[in-house]
């Protein structure tokens, strides 16, 4: 029997990925400027407070063992346990990981969710694994990371590349080692195991929840509004479903091979009705453009839901659209950020407008722990009140200190962070 090591090539989009780390801190030091908190407050949180590698052993379908690299951080756990997804990706880095679950952070104070940062992820590619494969692994990763996580302590969710399915092996696994049921160690499961109606479709909603807020602050009709969207996964692939019903005119969509564009709108239920379980169905079309292509067409508003890094210094001032909704985390860079802004391009940040999933995943949580579970109207009008608050907080405060969004949301997000930090003594300003 041999083994092997998954050793995964970096490629730029890694590279890119790789800066993702210092952004977030560069950005928060000026956030933290902005507030006038002392330089302890920024010590504290520019990094996770725990962050750890494990080496997961998987025997493969062919008789051999391969080691996977896997990782979890803990950004701050001051608010609550911390909450964040897992993801399943060839291109996974320690930086990006650690990143994430700095974000999740201020995701959580933005929407004043008991909760801090957290991410977790596996270097591999799923796209090449069986489902016995996929187990497998998942259950590995769970009892690596079993001392760290739990409904207290830290709860994980979906991410790039994994679903629901996964999240109901990584429960059975953990219930295996921890001796009892405990629904609540983990969110975005099976409705039949303790899972939430409205989850899988929670960070979609929230995006569009944030547009439609964004064409009546902007007095945007959103029926004929020109939407690109990047990226056909799941939360692409649903908003591009609802927008579609609404009559927004969807003209781009790209997923993991390329991209497709029609200026006169594309078939979306026939986009959704071929795309395989990764979102992949742009295979299917000779016309096919490349995703740097797509993100470079004319339209009224882009939406990058897919990986981070995609607008970058070197594409940013070739953006033709008014208006940029981040359904994907860190989509976009600091530098790109700023040609944006001198553009007049309104930059709505992934750490509000996506925000759907981990306040969906916090109803589900509540719902575990009350043993009562809600119906998806219930759901539904409860995100969209946590989205309405939480994008008026957001752009009062960019008023108030005269920064764009992205800024402004850092500010909300740090100021809930240190507070608690102050309170339980961690800080003494």
């Amino acid at each position: 029997m041999s083994i092997k090591s998954v050793n995964v090539k970096q490629n730029e989009a890694t590279k890119e990925k790789d800066n993702s780390l210092l952004e977030f801190q560069e950005t928060l030091q000026e956030a933290v400027n902005i507030m006038n908190f002392p330089h302890q407050v920024f010590e504290l949180i520019k990094k996770p407070m725990r962050f750890l590698e494990v080496l997961i052993p998987v025997r493969m379908d062919n008789g051999e063992v391969q080691i996977f690299q896997g990782y979890r951080a803990q950004h701050n756990d001051a608010k609550g346990p911390t909450k964040g997804g897992i993801r399943f990706h060839p291109d996974v880095t320690p930086e990006e990981v650690k990143a994430l679950a700095g974000w999740m952070s201020l995701k959580c104070g933005v929407t004043d969710l008991p909760y801090g940062g957290a991410k977790g992820g596996i270097v591999c590619d799923p796209r090449r694994m069986s489902l016995g494969e996929l187990e497998r692994l998942s259950r590995g990763y769970v009892r690596a990371v079993s001392q760290l996580v739990g409904p207290t302590k830290d709860i994980p969710a979906p991410d790039m590349y994994t679903n629901a399915q996964i999240m109901a092996w990584m429960l059975d696994e953990y219930d295996h080692i921890r001796e009892f049921d405990s629904p609540g160690f983990i969110t975005g499961k099976p409705i039949a195991l303790g899972g939430s109606r409205g989850r899988e479709t929670a960070t979609s909603k929230g995006v569009l929840y944030t547009l439609q807020m964004v064409c009546e602050l902007r007095k945007m009709s959103l029926k004929d509004t020109r939407v690109l969207i990047q990226g056909f996964g799941n939360v692409g692939s649903y908003l591009a479903q609802y927008l579609y019903e609404l009559g927004a005119k969807v003209i781009g969509i790209g997923d993991a091979l390329g991209g497709l564009y029609d200026e006169n709108g594309l078939d979306i239920p026939y986009l959704l009705d071929n795309r395989d379980s990764f979102g992949i169905v742009s295979n299917h079309f000779s016309n096919s453009i490349s995703n740097q292509e797509l993100l470079e067409k004319p339209c009224d508003v882009l939406i990058p839901a897919a990986i981070s890094g995609v607008i970058h210094k070197r594409n940013a001032d070739k953006i033709k659209c008014k208006i940029v909704i981040e359904a994907a985390n860190g989509p976009t860079t600091k530098e790109a950020l700023q040609i944006l802004d001198e553009r007049g391009i309104l930059l709505v940040p992934d750490i509000l407008a996506n925000s759907g999933g981990v306040v969906v995943s916090y109803f589900e949580w509540c719902q575990n722990n009350q043993g009562y579970y809600w119906t998806e109207e219930t759901v539904d009008e409860r995100l969209k009140e946590k989205m309405k608050e939480s994008f008026a907080n957001v752009y009062a405060t960019a008023k108030k200190y005269n920064v764009n969004l992205k800024i402004a949301a850092y500010i909300e997000g740090i100021q809930k962070i240190a507070e608690a930090s102050r309170l339980r003594g961690w800080l003494n300003y």
